[in-house]
């Protein structure tokens, strides 16, 4: 019962958001995100002032949504404020206290009769559960006049009555995201724009480990490059994208800045002793014949759900035979 709630409630969201989104005029490309997981915020811009060239676009990022980080963007300026959160939250590598809290492009030309794109990439904190809807306000300033589509509807307030609505997006179960963009083909890949995502599995680990490796195949078939942001699972608090490399003899781990580039027309297996997803903070301990749902987060293919296979402690293929168990808390890569 609680799941055909949910779905319902999920269903209703997004109608809800789609309406509103044909009375404003800076929407977000991606109307869905998940707790827990990278978010790609992409503000579509489709009209200036009254016939005026918008030259400025600016961005709150509201409490809640960390690390925000902007893309650059060609002819354009762009600008950061930060400041600090209302409290720390869970993140890559410890709790962040302060963050971006205002993205601003500048110094542009965007015709009244052209579109454009603004990206920023973010974290949607635990601070948020499916149901929820977290509210964007943009700026946009023209040659001469501006709007401010920066109105958050009041509790049970029906957003058609706001006149400037802000662009809103809907919180939804990482099972429940998009199913749309990611389509299973007959051979169990995941294809996702032009992505094909292969084999997503993980390693069981003993009790009291903190941390666990996942791996996966991707190939990018079209031809602009995209990247591999983040992965998340219900079971730890943080997910990440770690190398591993040989350096005077000595192996040693890092994690990938930025995200693991994914060239066209190539393919890149994230596996033991090289690239890997590391989960960090686990909740529980991943047990072998488990099915754990979970996301990829990639800069051009956005959000994409999974389900990572567990293998045996230590394997080194999802099908192949436990290696020797690891000490409690630690990890094989």
């Amino acid at each position: 019962m609680k799941r055909i709630l949910r779905s319902e409630l999920a269903a209703a969201l997004l109608v809800t958001l789609s309406t509103g989104a044909a009375l404003s005029h800076a929407t977000f490309e991606r109307k869905e995100a998940t707790p827990n997981a990278s978010y790609r915020g992409v503000i579509q811009v489709t009209h200036g002032c009254n016939g005026e060239p918008t030259n400025r676009v600016s961005v709150t990022i509201p409490e809640g949504v960390i690390g925000a980080k902007p893309m650059p963007k060609p002819g354009w300026t762009v600008t950061t404020e930060k400041g600090p959160y209302a409290k720390p939250y869970p993140y890559y590598h410890g709790d962040i206290s302060q963050g971006v809290k205002t993205i601003t492009w500048s110094g542009g030309q965007l015709p009244d009769d052209q579109v454009d794109e603004f990206t920023f990439l973010a974290r949607i904190s635990n601070a948020f559960a499916p149901g929820a809807i977290v509210y964007f306000p943009v700026e946009q300033d023209c040659t001469s006049g501006n709007h401010r589509w920066s109105e958050i509807p009041a509790s049970g307030q029906n957003p058609h009555a706001l006149k400037s609505p802000a662009p809103g997006v809907a919180i939804v179960a990482a099972q429940a995201i998009a199913p749309s963009r990611a389509a299973s083909s007959s051979s169990g890949q995941i294809k996702a724009g032009d992505l094909v995502i292969d084999t997503p599995w993980m390693r069981a680990t003993p009790g009291g480990a903190t941390v666990a490796g996942g791996y996966v195949r991707i190939s990018n078939t079209g031809r602009q490059a995209d990247k591999l942001i983040s992965a998340s699972i219900p079971l730890a608090a943080s997910g990440s994208i770690h190398s591993m490399i040989m350096d005077g003899g000595v192996m040693k781990m890092a994690a990938v800045e930025g995200g693991l580039v994914l060239k066209p027309g190539e393919t890149v297996e994230l596996k033991p002793g090289s690239y890997h997803l590391m989960f960090e903070g686990l909740k529980a301990s991943p047990k072998v014949g488990e099915s754990i749902l979970g996301s990829l987060v990639f800069e051009r293919a956005g959000t994409v759900p999974v389900t990572f296979a567990v293998g045996p402690i230590g394997a080194r293929a999802p099908n192949a035979p436990a290696a020797a168990e690891p000490a409690a808390g630690q990890h094989q890569h």
